[in-house]
Parts: C-alpha cells; structure tokens; sequence
C-alpha cells in the first residue's frame, strides 16, 4: 500500500490488530441495514444481525447509518453495549454546493435528526451544519467524490465543503485515487479522516477506523486531534465481483424478510428482479429461478460488471485532478497575499 501518513496514518488489516490488542477501539462508521431503501430485506441485513457481526468482529463501537431513517434503532433498541446511534442525511445545497452531499451523524437521537431532516429539505447547509455544532453532534462529510448518478458535481466546490466538516471519509466502495484525493484534502485543511465500508451487503469491518477512547465522545476527538489511524485495502476488481456476488445471494434469498418498504438499489433491472422475487413471481419456478441465479453468477465472474464500474468510478479522475490542482495553488497564493499584507 502507498504512505498516505500525514496528521493520521492508513495501515494494513494486519497492523491495525496489533494496536486492537493494545486497547485501541475499531468501528466502522458507515453501515446500512435493511431499513435503508436501497438494501435488500435480507435477514443478514437486520440491524440485530449486524450488531453482533460486528461486536463478533472486535468492533468497539458499532453503528447504523441508514439512509435517512433511524428506524433500525427502533428495531435493534437505543441502548446496548457499544451501540452508537447513526444517521446517513442527503441535502442538496445549490447555492454553497451545487450538488447533493451526504454525511454522517452520530450519538443523535429521533428529535435531533427529525430537526435536522427539516432543515436539509431546505437544501441548507450552514444551517444544516450550524444545527449540528449547537447540539455538539460528531459528522463526517461522506464520500466527497461520489456523486448521485445524473448529477453534474460541482468540482470546485469540493475544497470549500471539505473546510467546512470536521472529517472527512475514506470509503470502501471507491477507487484508490479517490480516496488519496480525499487524504489530501483532509490533510491539507487539517480534517479528520475515517475509514468506512459503507457496506449495503453486510460487509461489516473491511476497513475500519481505529482509535483509543473508552466512550464514542474520546474516540471521535482523537480522530479530530490525529490520533488515531484507518486501517484499509485499496478497491480491487475481485473486491467488486466478490460485492456482486453477494448482492446476487441476497437477491435470491428464500428467506427474505417481509418488509414495508420498496426496494431502491438505483438499477432498474435489478430493482425490478427483487422485485419478482419478493412476489413470488419467479420462486413458483424453482428451475428458472436457479438457471436466472447461475446467470447472473456467471455474467458476475466474468469481470465485466466490475471493469464497467471501475471504468465509470475512473472516468471524472483526470477533470478532478485538474480542478483540485488549480484550486489548491489558487488557496496557497491567497493564503501568500492575506500573509504579506
């Protein structure tokens, strides 16, 4: 792996247990349960299931950010050993941003996000972010160089929303030179860094954040001071089929949990297959419905989903590039000019 170090270092699986032994705490701080919208109703995906995945992984803090929806505390129960409530929130800021962002935030309860939700229909993000310091909420600015799909971003945004969040996130399911870009700009503006699956298949604890703290509340402010570390592996296509395939498994599972809630993954085709599932419309014909899972099996194996995804995640790279440069020695010269006068 390359030397991302800086206020916080990036080390690999086998390191980070070493410092687990020392009493550091790990935690994956972006996972979604069954009651996000575009998870499958799967009973892995229950947030019970995954509690104990993760407590059974040596996860010292454990928490749930759904999209938009507490309802998995509700379900699991607000108060147990290590749990720390969580909320994935979408806001669409045109005047600051000029494209959807979402963040993560932690130790809040129904009141608090129910506040917060009003806030960001209103497409607010000062006041937004203004809320959260006067509850003094920790939140993480996700996934800064994802975007929601036929969204054009705003790229020279980016650096300006980075300063103002207190950490910024290094996400599994995005290539390696999106995170390094995301590195160096928590690292140029002094940012906090996480590591995160943002797993919708249950792949808890792929990579995580790790820190000592004894309570949530020590844990995030030594994440903030630089003390602490991500312990990471870089996107892989293998990583992707491996992905896929379990997104098939969870599609074709006989025993998926009846949920009131439609299924949103963002692709009309595989919406539409969980769909007949769930209806029973293919499991009435247990032939073809083994023959559609091998299918989708194969057509996953042979690496061309993953390369088209790979491809995709890599085709804004060089305009990102070109932007964050600019805008960074355009940062430095001011910084010269203010420092002169």
């Amino acid at each position: 792996m390359n030397d991302r170090s800086g206020p916080f270092k990036a080390i690999s699986l086998e390191e980070a247990r070493s410092l687990r032994d020392q009493g550091w705490q790990a935690a994956d701080l972006h996972v979604h349960t069954l009651c996000s919208p575009d998870v499958i109703p799967a009973r892995s995906l229950h947030p019970e299931a995954l509690y104990h995945k993760a407590r059974e992984m040596g996860m010292g803090f454990v928490t749930f950010t759904d999209h938009d929806t507490m309802d998995a505390y509700d379900i699991a129960g607000w108060d147990r050993e290590g749990l720390v409530t969580g909320v994935e929130i979408k806001i669409r800021d045109m005047r600051v941003v000029g494209h959807t962002i979402h963040l993560n935030v932690y130790d809040i309860d129904r009141e608090q996000f129910q506040e917060l939700e009003e806030i960001a229909s209103e497409g607010d993000l000062i006041c937004l972010l203004a809320c959260l310091r006067k509850n003094d909420l920790p939140f993480i600015y996700n996934h800064p160089l994802w975007f929601e799909p036929g969204e054009g971003p705003n790229l020279a945004a980016i650096p300006e929303v980075v300063k103002l969040f207190p950490a910024v996130e290094y996400n599994m399911h995005r290539i390696s030179r999106k995170n390094e870009i995301a590195m160096e700009l928590a690292k140029k503006y002094g940012k906090g860094l996480v590591a995160a699956t943002d797993t919708h298949s249950g792949m808890i604890g792929k990579v995580y954040t790790i820190a000592p703290g004894d309570t949530f509340g020590e844990f995030f402010k030594n994440i903030l001071s630089g003390r602490s570390c991500i312990a990471v592996k870089d996107l892989t296509k293998q990583d992707l089929i491996n992905e896929i395939n379990a997104w098939i498994d969870l599609v074709f599972d006989p025993d998926l949990i009846p949920y009131s809630k439609d299924c949103t993954t963002g692709t009309k085709y595989l919406d539409g297959l969980i769909s007949a599932l769930e209806s029973e419309t293919l499991r009435d014909f247990p032939r073809i419905c083994r023959y559609v899972l091998s299918l989708c099996h194969k057509i996953s194996n042979s690496g061309l989903p993953a390369s088209l995804y790979l491809r995709f995640e890599g085709s804004l790279i060089p305009e990102i590039e070109r932007q964050m440069a600019t805008i960074l020695v355009e940062n430095a010269k001011c910084s010269q000019t203010h420092s002169s006068k």
